[in-house]
């Protein structure tokens, strides 16, 4: 379904995330691979997944494949689509193709640098950003190509785009964001926030956009992973205090520790969202657990 369906039924949303394997799946009646159980393990408590596009810009499974294979066994993908990999002839092509399969939601980003992936000699292609990707999207809905060709038919798709609350200077990103929104963006996913406050602000001066923004919440995994996104992941400040407060319990109590964290979080930040995306890094089973806590938090 898509998730525009959902908010216009004034629904909270909730999704989350998987990154498919490095390798080829064949389902021939064995187990699924890791990726799709651990969105089976979810099945009954999001309304749909994302599926990652090289990730990080590490080399996986193909996104289309991952949300065809998502869908066989009964939930809904969305599909992540980067314009680090594509010229404009085949991110369209790949917009096609997820139309005719069946895929209703489609998630339209830049891309992560190719510096931080596992092929480093790999050639960029960024034909166009996320912004223009949008517009073409939203053409394909209308029934015709980027350059006015007329489609046999046209696509019917939800089309997301990314946000980032604690950006600096928000202002400038707010105009990004606007850009997007007028491209065609019916939805956004933010980037995690730690401070209530931030997003506060930041839900206050996306208000007049009119489009539903889903809350997007890294699980800080360990005290490692904190530091980590600080020193190479622009736009997400993770505080000290929740550092160290990770830090402060034996390794086999991160998970325990990380639940309590989004808890509290989500308590303060569900009543300002639309929507929450989990971003989990494998520790998806933790989601039933925060969800029923954060229940009565969520808008009506």
């Amino acid at each position: 379904m898509k998730l525009t369906e959902l908010f216009r039924q004034k629904k909270s949303v909730i999704t989350s995330e998987v990154g498919p394997v490095k390798g080829c799946v064949r389902l021939n009646g064995g187990p699924p691979p890791e990726f799709l159980q651990e969105a089976l393990n979810i099945k009954d408590y999001v309304d749909a997944v994302n599926i990652t596009d090289n990730q990080s810009a590490v080399m996986r499974l193909g996104p289309l494949a991952g949300s065809v294979l998502l869908k066989q066994y009964g939930m809904d993908p969305i599909f992540q689509m980067t314009c680090r990999d594509r010229n404009r002839l085949a991110l369209q092509s790949d917009l096609l193709s997820a139309c005719s399969l069946g895929i209703d939601n489609v998630l339209c980003l830049t891309g992560d640098h190719i510096k931080f992936g596992d092929h480093k000699a790999a050639k960029q292609v960024f034909d166009i950003d996320s912004v223009q990707l949008l517009h073409i999207a939203r053409g394909l809905n209308e029934g015709h190509d980027m350059s006015g060709n007329q489609l046999t038919k046209a696509t019917n798709l939800a089309l997301g785009a990314a946000a980032t609350p604690s950006f600096k200077p928000l202002d400038l990103h707010l105009l990004k964001m606007e850009k997007k929104v007028k491209a065609g963006a019916e939805f956004f996913q933010t980037q995690p926030v730690y401070d209530p406050r931030h997003y506060e602000e930041f839900a206050r001066k996306t208000e007049g956009f009119g489009v539903p923004v889903m809350f997007g919440l890294v699980v800080i995994k360990s005290p490692q992973m904190g530091r980590f996104i600080n020193d190479n992941v622009a736009g997400i400040d993770v505080p000290e205090s929740l550092i160290q407060e990770m830090a402060s319990v034996p390794k086999e109590q991160y998970k325990a520790k990380a639940t309590e964290i989004c808890i509290r979080l989500l308590k303060d930040i569900a009543p300002m969202c639309q929507g929450i995306h989990f971003m989990p890094f494998g520790w998806s089973d933790i989601i039933p657990t925060v969800l029923a806590e954060i229940k009565p938090y969520f808008p009506k």
